[in-house]
């Protein structure tokens, strides 16, 4: 049972690649009238007991914020989570369990280790970077190593990059499944969950080859 999180357009698309594979799927949302509810007709559950009585998979929908993603990830153990949602799903996942806020004090220290031209903003805890700053992505892209759109090679994933840039960092890699869809792997999302519970400041980052955001948090 995947977790898809936001039913808005690349909720949509996350899935349809678990339909076309046959993978049972969750979508959360807090709106039961998002485009996913309306475009792929999900069957409405009002929590994970429901799912559990089910003999069979499904193709769900479940009306709530992130609040309740935490909780969702523990119990259903998901293979994968696409954080589709407009927002740094894991950060805010965190951010609302443990009560926490940003640690905006760290965030100049983190930007110090990273490339200038990679970093698109940085501000309120977070630090949104790309190896494709100033443009915008083809559609369905490979990510290959030379971008198309730049021409430049990466030196490196840009996962392993924030890596370097803060190695206590917990980093999320988004694992491409299609041209333009990546997911996080269930069971790193649940270990930084645990992982979290444990700590008073914590770096959390999401990043795929290509892009990604760093957030620092603070109780």
């Amino acid at each position: 049972m995947d977790i898809v999180v936001g039913g808005g357009r690349y909720g949509i698309e996350a899935a349809k690649y678990l339909e076309r594979n046959s993978r049972s799927f969750i979508v959360l949302d807090t709106n039961p009238e998002c485009a996913a509810v309306r475009e792929l007709g999900l069957k409405s559950i009002k929590g994970i007991e429901e799912i559990k009585r089910e003999r069979e998979g499904g193709e769900y929908f479940l009306r709530g914020g992130i609040e309740i993603l935490p909780d969702l990830v523990l119990k259903l153990n998901p293979e994968y989570v696409f954080p589709t949602a407009p927002i740094h799903v894991a950060a805010e996942a965190l951010r609302v369990k443990y009560g926490m806020e940003p640690w905006n004090e760290v965030v100049d220290c983190i930007a110090a280790g990273l490339p200038f031209r990679v970093i698109v903003s940085a501000g309120r805890g977070s630090i949104v970077v790309s190896y494709n700053r100033d443009h915008d992505c083809l559609e369905k892209c490979s990510a290959p190593d030379v971008c198309p759109v730049t021409k430049i090679r990466k030196p490196c994933p840009m996962h392993d990059l924030v890596k370097f840039a803060w190695p206590n960092a917990v980093v999320l890699i988004s694992q491409q499944l299609e041209p333009g869809l990546g997911a996080i792997a269930g069971k790193d999302f649940a270990e930084l969950i645990e992982h979290a519970e444990k700590k008073e400041k914590i770096v959390v980052a999401t990043a795929c080859k290509c892009h990604g955001v760093i957030t620092a948090l603070k109780s």
